[in-house]
């Protein structure tokens, strides 16, 4: 979830804005049916979220960049630095999966990610957050009172019930683990050890099958890093002297 426009005051994410456009320049999108881009979307799949990157890198005439993926959009430029190794001078991947809640095959889990399912689709665009807030503490369990309400009305604002519904759906059918032996590309991959919307092992899971990739294990409970933590401090400190030594 994302909403360009809305996030330049976020409690949530301005740090992270901020910290990734300080010392280079920052190119960020909102995905198909989300934010600022077009909410009627026929075709949300993984291969259609792969061409809208595609069409992002090319319209902002890029050439070589460093490519960061986030939560779902790891798989994503996992599948894109495949791809276009020629543009791609590092793949930073935090908080991600290789496979999908579905896709890994957890009874348990995916009983619990299609009751999530039904709970977006009811509650999602509804003026009381009791719904979206199970969600809010699940990203960010470790947010002061301001973060969390933020969180709530982000959701609401960024992506209408329907969408979040296909979207949650979507990313629950995404399998790259049959690309990542293929990955050439310098990679950097970054986990919060105690993240409770994509496991631990899921995130690894990255570092163990590409070839030659770092894997960073960062303290903290909450997917979305906060400012106030070290982790995030560690987190912009690995990332820049990644971005460094790949550039």
């Amino acid at each position: 979830m994302s909403h360009l426009q809305y996030e330049w005051e976020s409690p949530v994410w301005m740090h992270w804005i901020d910290a990734l456009s300080e010392e280079t320049m920052l190119i960020r999108y909102d995905e198909r049916g989300t934010g600022l881009s077009d909410w009627v979307a026929e075709d949300i799949s993984f291969t259609a979220m792969i061409a809208d990157l595609e069409a992002v890198v090319d319209a902002a005439g890029l050439e070589r960049f460093t490519l960061l993926g986030v939560s779902q959009s790891c798989a994503v430029s996992v599948a894109y630095a495949l791809r276009h190794p020629e543009r791609v001078t590092g793949l930073i991947l935090y908080g991600g999966f290789v496979k999908g809640w579905r896709q890994r095959g957890d009874s348990h889990e995916i009983a619990t990610h299609e009751a999530m399912t039904a709970l977006i689709r009811e509650g999602w665009g509804q003026n009381n957050p009791v719904f979206r807030h199970l969600f809010t503490t699940m990203f960010i369990p470790r947010a002061n009172q301001v973060q969390m309400d933020w969180f709530d009305e982000l959701q609401r604002i960024s992506v209408s019930p329907c969408n979040a519904g296909r979207l949650h759906e979507a990313f629950g059918e995404i399998d790259v683990s049959n690309l990542l032996s293929q990955i050439k590309v310098p990679t950097l991959v970054l986990h919060a050890r105690n993240d409770a919307v994509v496991p631990f092992g899921s995130g690894r899971e990255f570092a163990t099958g590409i070839p030659s990739a770092r894997f960073v294990d960062l303290d903290s409970a909450n997917h979305i890093l906060l400012p106030h933590e070290l982790a995030f401090e560690q987190f912009v400190h690995e990332l820049r002297q990644f971005v460094c030594e790949t550039a």
